[in-house]
């Protein structure tokens, strides 16, 4: 059985397995970052499986497929014409199976064949193992548990480097870090947004020009560049700002959240300026990537104090109006963002 394990740990581990060419008998593979999660399923059945046989030897189950007596078949199932058979489980939780289910189904984890390996992936379904189940949970432990988390922005940064490479282009660090930062961070919006930019840009090195062309960016990207628009004063294109995220059909709560979570920030960023601290306390604090952090350092130059509370009470009171009012949602955060323009104007450096 393979080594349990769990975090970046296991992570390394299948790793070394994969290098050594030993891969264990059973897995469960979850995390935020599903581009390295389908990466290392790939490996796994390149290793294991040959292209002729794998119809006979490939056997997978999802929430419409799965069935326990078919899948303890897949499993005992001896491999045709190769060494090696390989079972996945797709979004299948099996701590809420049927308490005979989920007796069978720690029997067969506890003893699959030496010629078998079984993984179950989270893609849609959380993983939330129940460790009060204690007969499955014993069975599960004995596997290998991979977290595929997201990474941290210097691995993104030579990756994103890499990428761009293979197609014969050149981008700046900082360049790479603010795509990191409009996209979200993740190897499977990066992978496609890539792609994108190298087929718009017709030159050799990569500008923000290129970026913004054909990049649309999450939430939180829109709504910092927005705040980041009201710190610089240009109040009528941070506006435009939310007005873009309207038209994106962005809930409003949630757009009301991100402007409060990052004014927090901004705040945070003031007491640390006023404490004669740095971007990196920030990000501990906040636990945000290098890039965003210097830019939120970078906007609360330009505030006093006094602005950054101000900020906070009137998020706050556009939430409770949201919550409590007919008012339409929309035009509440339009105010909003007036008033904040206007708090702006007075609560500069």
């Amino acid at each position: 059985m393979a080594k349990k394990s769990g975090g970046p740990d296991g992570l390394q581990e299948l790793k070394a397995a994969l290098k050594r060419k030993e891969l264990g008998r059973l897995y469960f593979f979850h995390g935020e970052e599903t581009f390295l999660l389908s990466h290392y399923l790939g490996q796994m059945k390149k290793q294991l499986l040959d292209p002729l046989t794998e119809s006979f030897n490939f056997h997978r189950f999802n929430n419409e497929t799965f069935d326990i007596r078919d899948f303890a078949d897949a499993v005992e199932n001896l491999p045709m014409m190769a060494e090696a058979t390989f079972v996945q489980v797709d979004d299948i939780d099996l701590f809420k199976l049927n308490e005979g289910d989920r007796n069978k189904m720690a029997e067969i984890l506890s003893d699959i064949p030496d010629y078998c390996t079984v993984v179950f992936t989270y893609l849609t379904t959380p993983w939330k193992p129940d460790k009060r189940l204690k007969k499955l949970w014993e069975a599960v432990e004995g596997g290998s548990i991979v977290e595929f988390a997201k990474q941290d922005q210097r691995d993104l940064i030579a990756w994103v480097t890499r990428h761009f490479a293979a197609h014969k282009k050149r981008i700046s660090t900082d360049l790479c870090a603010y795509l990191i930062d409009i996209t979200g961070g993740t190897m499977t919006a990066l992978s496609g947004e890539i792609d994108k930019i190298c087929a718009y840009s017709g030159a050799e090195e990569i500008k923000k020009t290129d970026i913004d062309a054909v990049t649309e960016p999450v939430l939180d990207a829109v709504v910092f560049q927005m705040t980041d628009l009201l710190s610089a004063g240009r109040y009528d294109q941070a506006l435009l700002k939310l007005q873009t995220l309207l038209k994106m059909q962005q809930e409003p709560l949630a757009i009301l959240g991100a402007v409060g979570g990052h004014f927090r920030r901004i705040g945070t960023a003031r007491t640390l300026l006023d404490n004669g601290r740095n971007s990196s306390e920030l990000q501990k604090l906040c636990g945000i990537p290098d890039y965003p952090a210097r830019k939120t350092m970078e906007a609360a130059r330009r505030f006093r104090p006094e602005f950054c509370k101000k900020a906070a009470e009137l998020v706050l009171e556009t939430d409770y109006k949201m919550k409590t009012s007919f008012d339409d949602s929309e035009r509440l955060l339009e105010l909003l963002i007036l008033r904040l323009a206007q708090e702006a104007r007075n609560g500069q450096n």
